[in-house]
């Protein structure tokens, strides 16, 4: 049975995790709704929604820290792999969401996939429901 504290932090992890898909479920929904929007105006705010899901996790589990509040996804990233290769599973997807922002920052917008408005909102998506799908089998919050 899970102590008070444990009860806390699940109660504290399912708050978070319904918040991150609160904001992806906005995100996918102007995604949608606009044919015209530009990967630029949601690829921030879904590298921030991957990086948060993966930092809900880390506070929720304790035993790892969290790296800075302005690190990189892939460095919260790496935070979770540590001793831990399960989460490989999400590693190409945050891989590919610095990817975009490279591609940005780089003015190479022919590099990207088609819809890389879409497929950034996917990826952000993909990594919040593989921790949120852990979380259901570590009991941690309900399904």
């Amino acid at each position: 049975m899970h102590s008070t504290s444990d009860q806390d932090a699940d109660a504290a992890l399912a708050g978070r995790l319904g918040a991150i898909d609160d904001a992806l479920r906005a995100l996918e929904t102007e995604v949608g709704a606009r044919a015209d929007i530009d990967v630029a105006e949601v690829l921030e705010p879904a590298i921030v929604q991957a990086g948060e899901t993966m930092r809900a996790y880390l506070a929720a589990a304790g035993g790892k820290a969290a790296p800075a509040p302005d690190a990189d996804v892939l460095d919260v990233w790496k935070a979770l792999v540590k001793g831990d290769p399960g989460w490989n599973a999400i590693r190409d997807s945050c891989r590919e969401l610095v990817y975009y922002r490279n591609c940005l920052a780089a003015a190479r917008r022919d590099a990207f996939p088609p819809a890389p408005q879409k497929m950034a909102v996917r990826l952000a998506r993909h990594v919040y429901l593989y921790v949120r799908a852990r979380c259901i089998r570590e009991g941690r919050v309900a399904d």
